[in-house]
C-alpha cells in the first residue's frame, strides 16, 4: 500500500525548517501532527501533598525543559521564592540555555552535561556533594535516569511536577492515516484507548526509543520504523521506509 497520510504524534513545529515538512516535498505525502498525550501540570494543591519543600534544597536536576517549565509555574504558585544560590544541573546544553526563559543565566551557577545523558551529569554533581538535590519528574517518568543516580550514590528527592494524559480524540476524528509515528509509551496506549477496535492491517506504524517500541509490542502490534545509527531521527527512518516502499 502506498503511504499517502502520515500522524506524526507530536505537536507541529512552530518553525517551517522541519524534516517533517521534507518529507511532503520530497514524496508527495501529507504529514499531519496530532499529539496523541499532553502534559497537564500538578496544581500547587496536589503537589503540597507530597510535603516537599522547595526551599529546603539548594540544587536542582533538570533532565527536560517541561521539567523547567512546571518547576517555575508550580514556584510561582506556591509563592515560593527562588533564591539566586540555588545551583542548576541539567542534562544537556540545550536544556540549560533554556533557563534563560526563566532566570539571568550568566548570574546563577549553572552546570549540565556534555554528552546530553544523565552519565554525563553525574561527575559533576559528584562534585557538589554538599548540596541537596530535588529533581522535577512526570508522575510517570523514566527510571533509567534515577538508576543511573542511584547505581552512584547520589542522594537526591524526585517530585513529581506533572503527568501525561491522553489527549482524547473526538467523535468526529477519524484515523485515517497510512502511517502512525509515536514517541511515548503514553502514545501508544493512548492509540488503544482511543480506538479499542483498532485493528493495523496495512497500517505502518513507527516508534523511537526502546519503552516506544516495547509499547508497541506488548499492544499486539507490528513495529514497521524505528531509528537506526543510519538513520538517527524518526524523520530520517520514515524517509528510508518511503524510499524503499516505492
Amino acid at each position: 500500500m502506498a503511504i499517502q497520510k502520515i500522524l506524526v504524534s507530536q505537536p507541529k513545529p512552530t518553525t517551517a525548517k522541519s524534516p517533517y515538512f521534507d518529507l511532503e516535498t520530497k514524496h508527495g505525502v501529507e504529514v499531519v501532527f496530532r499529539p496523541f498525550i499532553k502534559v497537564e501540570g500538578l496544581t500547587a494543591k496536589e503537589f503540597r501533598q507530597f510535603r516537599i519543600s522547595i526551599p529546603d534544597y539548594t540544587a536542582i536536576i533538570f533532565t527536560s525543559r517541561t521539567a523547567i517549565d512546571h518547576f517555575f509555574r508550580l514556584c510561582e504558585e506556591s509563592r515560593v521564592s527562588v533564591p539566586e544560590t540555588l545551583k542548576y544541573f541539567c542534562i544537556s546544553e540545550i536544556i540549560a540555555h533554556y533557563l534563560q526563559k526563566y532566570i539571568v543565566y550568566r548570574k546563577r551557577k549553572i552546570f549540565y552535561s556534555e554528552t546530553g545523558k544523565i552519565e554525563g551529569l553525574i561527575p559533576l554533581i559528584q562534585k557538589h556533594n554538599k548540596e541537596t538535590y530535588l529533581m522535577p519528574v512526570s508522575e510517570s517518568h523514566d527510571d533509567t535516569k534515577a538508576s543511573a543516580l542511584d547505581t552512584n550514590n547520589i542522594k537526591y528527592t524526585t517530585a513529581v511536577m506533572y503527568r501525561t494524559v491522553s489527549n482524547d480524540f473526538t467523535p468526529e476524528e477519524k484515523l485515517d492515516y497510512d502511517m502512525l509515528i509515536f514517541f511515548s509509551p503514553s502514545g501508544v496506549k493512548s492509540l488503544v484507548s482511543n480506538f479499542p477496535d483498532f485493528k493495523q492491517e496495512e497500517i505502518a506504524i513507527g516508534a523511537m526509543g526502546q519503552p516506544t517500541i516495547d509499547a508497541v509490542n506488548e499492544a499486539g502490534l507490528r513495529l514497521d520504523i524505528t531509528t537506526s545509527p543510519k538513520t538517527p531521527s524518526m524523520a530520517a527512518a520514515i524517509d528510508a521506509y518511503l524510499t524503499d516502499h516505492k
